[in-house]
């Protein structure tokens, strides 16, 4: 008995010591794993997102960072998420090493889009689809929309003067999806253009309601509204092919777009990529105009100067030939106004990823399949990079902002491939609205609501008149 229990005894102890190096292994792994970032997961399930949606999201992203730094944790949305605050963080998420972090959405949203819209994906789908819009707003292309733009433009002013108080967010959306249209598809027949529109606003009224599959509810409202924009878009697409229409515009790319073996892209994918480019343009683009007419109507002394320069460029073509690209290239104060309504507005205040693996950043853990969001309003709105970040100065942009800090576009591989486009209609709409018209914000001017970017309180209600050309008189009371 004795003998059993020693070679038990032996047993163990070469066990105990063949394990050792194993087990001190495992020690110093969980010693050395990084830690999660500091920070507060809220209530279970709906953590902190109602805290974030009961007060200005502004308040809710820099209390965080100001209690726990650049990089800490919280739970939204039913997910863990990581924020980061800081354009290192930033760099690193969306360019450095984008390979470890997918772009993610709701599957309710993807589902009102399209699966196949490009900013769902990555890797060489995603490569493709961003080359081709790429390819349908090179600067010769964008040259040649100007006129069109201009049209637009003129026809949306002068439409505001006679409705008497109009929502300036909402005829901003109506303008900027006009411009989408015209992007994606040239000179598409009005039919086709006002089925679009109608199917399209309800498609945008469920876009962010609640993900409620119920007749009469918003949600389920549009998803038939998404159904039939895939069968306008089909006629459209079929129509197209029967003419030989492979224009240079984006419907044109798509059609056009052979892999290395033959594969063309499918209706479902052209109709997904169509309307996530829809989507991706109109409310951005839309926010950020109202915001540069509420920036300017607040400061009387800049827009003044605002109006100098655009008459000066008016008195180059007498008011009778539209822009040329060189103008539009030859306005630095408006530029500058307009990059400042970016950065102000920071319309995008973050973007969503995922991590695909476990992934340390600064010491801290990323564990795999958290959200991860660099916060670009925090960037945006930072001391350290923008003196008095509160005050609208365009001026500030008359030298180019450090690398990283300035991402109203985003950056990396999903940067928004249109940012160009959006920035020449607002250039277009600036010129004609201070040469030919004048604006006054009706009822109270502050406040900011979200829906979900953020915008004026009420849309910005304002009313529009049109200016003689010939005299001298202020742009706003």
């Amino acid at each position: 008995m004795e003998t059993v229990c020693i070679l038990i005894y032996i047993f163990l102890l070469l066990s105990t010591l063949l394990s050792y190096p194993f087990i001190k292994k495992q020690m110093r792994e969980r010693i050395q794993r990084p830690k999660l970032p500091p920070g507060s997961m809220g209530w279970p399930y709906i953590g902190e997102t109602l805290k974030l949606y009961s007060q200005d999201p502004n308040i809710f992203f820099a209390s965080k960072q100001k209690r726990y730094g650049e990089i800490f944790k919280t739970h939204i949305h039913g997910c863990p998420c990581v924020m980061l605050a800081s354009p290192e963080a930033a760099k690193f998420v969306l360019v450095t090493h984008a390979h470890l972090f997918k772009p993610t959405y709701p599957k309710s949203k993807e589902k009102i889009i399209g699966p196949s819209a490009l900013f769902f994906h990555q890797g060489n789908y995603h490569t493709c689809l961003r080359k081709l819009v790429q390819n349908s707003l090179p600067p010769d292309t964008i040259k040649k929309l100007i006129p069109d733009i201009e049209v637009l433009a003129i026809s949306a002013l002068e439409s505001w003067t006679s409705k008497g108080v109009v929502n300036t967010f909402l005829e901003m959306k109506k303008f900027s999806f006009d411009v989408g249209i015209l992007s994606i598809f040239g000179h598409l027949e009005s039919s086709y253009r006002e089925l679009l529109n109608e199917n399209y606003r309800i498609v945008d009224k469920g876009y962010n309601s609640l993900p409620t599959n119920i007749p009469g509810t918003a949600y389920h409202k549009a998803l038939l509204a998404r159904k039939r924009l895939s069968q306008i878009l089909s006629g459209i697409i079929c129509e197209s092919k029967e003419k030989r229409l492979m224009e240079k515009n984006l419907l044109g790319q798509l059609l056009s777009f052979k892999d290395e073996k033959g594969k063309v892209l499918t209706e479902d994918q052209i109709a997904d990529n169509i309307i996530g480019v829809l989507f991706a343009a109109q409310d951005t683009t839309a926010s950020v105009l109202t915001w540069i007419l509420k920036y300017l109507h607040d400061d009387h002394k800049l827009l003044e100067a605002v109006k100098a320069e655009q008459m000066a460029i008016y008195h180059e073509y007498g008011g009778q030939r539209p822009l040329t690209w060189a103008q539009t290239r030859n306005m630095p104060l408006t530029y500058r106004v307009v990059l400042e309504s970016l950065r102000m507005a920071s319309i995008i205040s973050f973007t969503y990823r995922e991590a695909v693996v476990d992934v340390e950043y600064k010491g801290y853990l990323i564990p795999k399949g958290w959200k991860v969001m660099p916060l670009f309003r925090n960037i945006h709105h930072s001391l350290e990079f923008f003196s008095d970040p509160k005050k609208f100065n365009p001026s500030r942009f008359e030298v180019a902002p450090k690398p990283n800090t300035f991402l109203p576009f985003g950056n990396g591989v999903h940067a928004c491939p249109g940012n160009e486009l959006a920035k020449l209609m607002m250039l277009i709409l600036i010129h004609h609205l201070v040469t030919k018209f004048r604006w006054e914000v009706v009822g109270s001017q502050g406040g900011i609501q979200y829906c979900p970017f953020p915008v004026p309180r009420q849309g910005l209600p304002a009313t529009f008149w049109k200016t003689p050309i010939n005299l001298e008189q202020d742009v706003c009371p």
